[in-house]
């Protein structure tokens, strides 16, 4: 009897596991998700706009200076959890990749006409771009209101 229960609660561990991990492999560090079907499910439900992230993670120099001075800042980060979804599309050389988000990647940078690193769009909950921007010296204050100014002028 007690070989059984292990088994059972082994079981259901594992059915567990394999239904959050999907759920957790969307996550990434620090609030932002990289599956654009759940962005776009939460910009909907929320009614905020998406910060879609055009990436080279690990080896863009802007893109690591943007993260630092900008994204990882308290204060960018207080700002996007009341205002903003964010999704980071990274295009890594050296760290590993899901197959399924590479492919979404590419297909997103295909779509949205991406030329350059870091990209930095604003989408709407329907997916339809209503601004851009990219990286610009002077920290998240100044980051934080150009994107507000440009989602500000999309909305009117």
């Amino acid at each position: 009897m007690h070989i059984r229960s292990f088994i059972v609660l082994g079981l259901l561990l594992m059915v567990a596991l394999a239904i959050a991990y999907p759920l957790r492999a969307a996550e990434v560090a620090g609030g932002w998700i990289e599956g654009y079907p759940q962005a776009l499910a939460e910009a909907k439900k929320s009614g905020k706009p998406i910060l879609a992230d055009f990436t080279g993670s690990d080896w863009c120099g802007y893109c690591i200076a943007l993260k630092k001075e900008v994204f990882d800042t308290p204060a960018f980060k207080e700002w996007a959890a009341k205002n903003v979804i964010l999704l980071e599309i990274d295009f890594p050389r050296r760290k590993a990749q899901a197959a399924e988000i590479k492919q979404q990647n590419e297909k997103l940078a295909q779509q949205f006409s991406i030329e350059g690193f870091p990209t930095i769009l604003i989408l709407d909950g329907e997916g339809k771009k209503v601004g851009e921007l990219g990286y610009q010296e002077g920290g998240p204050e100044k980051w934080i209101a150009e994107f507000e100014k440009q989602y500000v002028a999309a909305k009117k």
